[in-house]
């Protein structure tokens, strides 16, 4: 299955720099996609799984995790940037990118692939209580600190919170959701989650640059190091410090070591913050992310 899954994603994200290349599709082809994967295909992988996970106390460790790599990344990227003498922007492409990974289009299918499908609803917690809350808050205050846009208050964090789809599976998923489902409906969501790993690596190709800078291997070397290997070292050892084990731990290990947020690296590309830096971060994270996971998936 882990197999299967490496060779869709090779070929979808082969397929999709080629038709980037080619210019074979419109140009907002890479939106279209992600709007489809964002509002049909992930919530519908959500509510597969939200239903069968049993609320336990520990599930509160897998939704800290991140949090506590969030901590770790902005302290050792502003140590890192003071020591190399980064730029404003390249430091601020560092917090986004090491703080935020691929938790979703490529955390799900991968967890599903290289520990199981039962494991899978570790990896929706950790994705929706951490990585889309981080994007949601963290994310846009660095926006707003390097970018120049205007500070986002509490209601502009609560409005992006509020109106992500997936945010209304989980809670669907939690409440009214049963965990079996009439077998046409189940049918149904496996279905559109299914297509979640093709149509996200097609859209990943579509918009992935990799372009390397040249005057930047430094914050490059250094952003690829934390993120591929720091965060995920860090990861296996709070699950260890929590005596979190098994394929919980595994899990969330596992959501730790994605590559950068392909939103991160649009979001700094768009606000004019150090533009290759981002799109390599997500583009050479991406594929020497296909090395290093297997090794975190153990």
């Amino acid at each position: 299955m882990a197999h299967d899954a490496f060779a869709l994603i090779l070929l979808m994200l082969v397929l999709g720099y080629a038709f980037q290349r080619l210019r074979a599709l419109p140009e907002d082809a890479a939106q279209t996609l992600n709007l489809v994967v964002l509002y049909v295909c992930l919530p519908a992988a959500v509510l597969r799984h939200a239903p069968r996970l049993q609320l336990e106390p520990s599930l509160i460790g897998v939704a800290l995790v991140p949090w506590a790599l969030l901590l770790a990344s902005v302290v050792l990227v502003t140590l890192a940037a003071r020591m190399l003498r980064f730029r404003e922007d390249e430091r601020a492409v560092l917090l986004l990118t090491v703080a935020l990974g691929n938790t979703s289009f490529l955390g799900f299918p991968l967890t599903k692939a290289l520990i199981g499908e039962h494991a899978l609803p570790y990896a929706v917690i950790y994705d929706q209580f951490g990585s889309f809350l981080i994007l949601s808050t963290f994310g846009l205050w660095v926006l707003a600190r390097y970018g120049g846009d205007r500070r986002p208050t509490v209601g502009d964090m609560a409005r992006r919170i509020a109106t992500f789809p997936p945010i209304w599976a989980l809670a669907l998923g939690f409440t009214v959701m049963p965990a079996e489902p009439p077998a046409w409906f189940a049918g149904a969501l496996q279905r559109l989650s299914d297509a979640l790993l093709p149509l996200a690596m097609l859209t990943i190709g579509l918009s992935v640059k990799l372009a390397l800078p040249r005057d930047e291997l430094k914050p490059l070397a250094t952003g690829l190091s934390l993120k591929l290997l720091a965060m995920p070292a860090l990861a296996w050892l709070l699950m260890r410090a929590m005596c979190m084990g098994g394929d919980m731990a595994r899990a969330t290990v596992l959501e730790s070591a994605m590559p950068s947020m392909v939103t991160a690296g649009a979001l700094a590309i768009s606000h004019n913050l150090a533009p290759r830096l981002a799109a390599a971060m997500v583009g050479y994270g991406l594929l020497l992310s296909l090395l290093t996971l297997p090794f975190w998936a153990r």
